[in-house]
């Protein structure tokens, strides 16, 4: 049992720690995310769905351990309790995730439908934000760590998606710049801009327009 509150400790540390100073500028763990812009009956965003797919390094230090009945799977059950750790430690971050409309800066409620699912050796967390008082102009979704202790990256493929959206709303993804085209190597680390802001450099971005 001891074991297994080290391992979740460990876990939950890779998102708790990108909320501190780091001094350095290499991230250690790298996630890639997928969500869902949902728009409610009143035409406004009303909730991010999130999944993010971790690393196979950082997977295989999560679950350690955590196969109970040692069939050799991870099941929903066996991971309910990490899940829980990691949704409550990303509060401390804002859940990476920083949205400015019209109006400003908004906020979030606690995450729901949360659960972990470990599939090819990679480990996906996936949760709903609930967004409070968002605008029906539309807004601008960042994703990233100020520490850049944690790499996100949005997936290849429909990274994100409006659900329920009203028919004058559209979406722009945009990545960042920097890494646009560029091996993330020592001379890569180097170019960024020191700072507490770090990870803004490498922000993903999702910009909603509803006219």
């Amino acid at each position: 049992m001891a074991l297994k509150a080290i391992i979740r400790l460990l876990a939950a540390a890779a998102f708790i720690a990108a909320g501190v100073s780091i001094a350095l500028s290499h991230p250690h763990v790298a996630a890639t995310v997928k969500s869902d812009l949902v728009f409610g009956k009143d035409g406004a965003i009303s909730g991010i769905r999130y999944a993010w797919t971790f690393d196979e390094f950082f997977s295989a230090m999560a679950v350690e351990g955590l196969d109970a009945n040692k069939d050799g799977k991870l099941s929903r059950e066996e991971l309910a309790e990490l899940a829980k750790v990691n949704v409550d430690a990303l509060e401390e971050s804002e859940y990476f995730t920083f949205v400015k409309s019209g109006e400003g800066k908004l906020a979030f409620g606690k995450p729901t439908d949360y659960w972990l699912e470990f599939n090819n050796k990679l480990l996906t967390l996936y949760f709903t934000l609930p967004v409070k008082g968002a605008q029906k102009a539309g807004a601008t979704f960042d994703v990233y760590d100020p520490g850049y202790f944690v790499a996100f990256s949005f997936a290849e493929e429909n990274p994100v998606k409006l659900v329920n959206a009203p028919v004058n709303c559209s979406l722009e993804v945009k990545r960042p710049a920097v890494v646009s085209g560029r091996r993330q190597d020592e001379s890569f680390f180097n170019s960024l801009t020191r700072g507490n802001d770090l990870g803004s450099q490498i922000a993903n971005s999702a910009i909603v327009i509803c006219k």
